[in-house]
């Protein structure tokens, strides 16, 4: 039986994960006890996911787990660990996804997209298989998407990992949303504009309108 949860992975890093993470807390919030963990955060000077999820998704202190693989310079995690003297280990990772309550699901966002390295000779694709949690990819809408978006779900299903659906990102584009529900067999769960104001109210909004209309997510997270 799959684990109750969700990983949020992109076609790309700075596709939309940590925003599109932050409105499946508020789309979510009331159905089920949902837990937001960023397990590995690089370039941490200039970027902390953690603290925007919490932001743009009005998450309570219950709601986030802070613990995680916390690293300076915006580069791959491999590298960036690497410059720090350091190495990400796998098993660290996992030791650190069982202190999360059980009674929460987590909404677990990864870093770059499926195929970034870790270290030496594992990639975030090898954490999302030891975590064995339902999938979301977030995906630009735009031109060079459809062969982005179906490399990602081939990716993901070479490894047994289930595919729930696709969040695209950017202006609506009917055709390679499409494509990509074609070709990928899979639902696109919502398209979330470049939102004019990026604030709690605004993601908030949108995910009660758009975000998985079809309630595809529930049977993951409850």
């Amino acid at each position: 039986m799959m684990p109750r949860g969700l990983f949020i992975t992109g076609t790309d890093t700075g596709v939309g994960k940590t925003v599109a993470s932050a409105a499946v807390m508020h789309r979510y919030r009331g159905l089920a006890r949902l837990c937001y963990w960023k397990p590995v955060q690089t370039g941490i000077e200039q970027d902390d996911d953690t603290a925007t999820v919490r932001y743009l998704g009005s998450c309570a202190d219950g709601e986030i787990f802070g613990e995680g693989i916390r690293l300076p310079r915006p580069l791959s995690p491999h590298l960036s660990a690497r410059l720090a003297g350091a190495r990400i280990e796998l098993g660290r990772i996992c030791e650190l996804f069982s202190r999360i309550p059980e009674q929460s699901a987590p909404v677990v966002e990864g870093a770059g997209g499926v195929l970034v390295p870790l270290n030496d000779t594992e990639l975030m694709a090898d954490l999302m298989a030891a975590l064995s949690l339902p999938v979301v990819v977030v995906a630009r809408s735009g031109l060079g998407t459809i062969n982005h978006s179906l490399l990602t779900i081939d990716g993901l299903r070479s490894r047994g990992l289930g595919v729930r659906g696709v969040i695209m990102v950017g202006d609506q584009n009917s055709e390679n949303r499409a494509a990509i529900e074609r070709f990928g067999g899979v639902p696109v769960l919502g398209e979330m504009p470049r939102l004019a104001e990026l604030t709690p109210l605004a993601v908030r909004a949108w995910a009660a309108a758009d975000l998985d209309r079809d309630n595809v997510l529930l049977e993951c997270i409850r």
